[in-house]
């Protein structure tokens, strides 16, 4: 009876992180972010809150069926659970470094570690689940297209960087 619980706990869980990131930083997305230099194929403000309602969405009740599988938190769920900790430590971090603290060298290392977490996190994954590590799929693609709006904006935006101290 109390699955239901579990399910709904893990599915909103990474929406949690995403929600603070996005309201600390609104203020930043049309003082700050508007007036950066970016790429022609970035995709519209409007876009993100959708694609990150589905990918946060799928991310967590794919976890919810990795920990069912796994029969819970056993000691077989501390890797693949801890990727996908870890990883979304990281996807929270993300909002204040790059909007928050407008550090764009921070929230690049930031991006390029996700990268590997997630990727580490749907690999652990296909052997329990394979169903999860699908639906972990678009995350991962985003990541790529995210990852490559940041180096754009990292390279195309010098003067964000901070100034070397002599």
């Amino acid at each position: 009876g109390r699955m239901w619980a579990y399910t709904v706990g893990f599915t909103v869980l990474p929406h949690v992180g995403g929600f603070l990131g996005w309201f600390f930083s609104r203020k930043e997305i049309p003082a700050w972010y508007e007036k950066l230099k970016k790429p022609s194929w970035c995709p519209s403000r409007k876009v993100f809150p959708v694609a990150w309602t589905m990918l946060y969405t799928g991310m967590g009740y794919a976890s919810y069926l990795v920990w069912n599988d796994l029969g819970g938190c056993s000691s077989k769920a501390i890797v693949p659970l801890g990727l996908y900790g870890a990883q979304l430590a990281l996807n929270w971090a993300w909002p204040p470094l790059f909007f928050g603290a407008r550090n764009l060298n921070m929230a690049l290392i930031d991006i390029l570690c996700l990268d590997g977490l997630a990727i580490g996190t749907l690999c652990s994954w296909y052997g329990i689940n394979r169903l999860a590590a699908l639906l972990l799929l678009p995350y991962v693609g985003w990541l790529a297209m995210a990852t490559c709006l940041t180096i754009r904006i990292w390279k195309d935006n010098p003067e964000q960087k901070p100034a070397k101290s002599d």
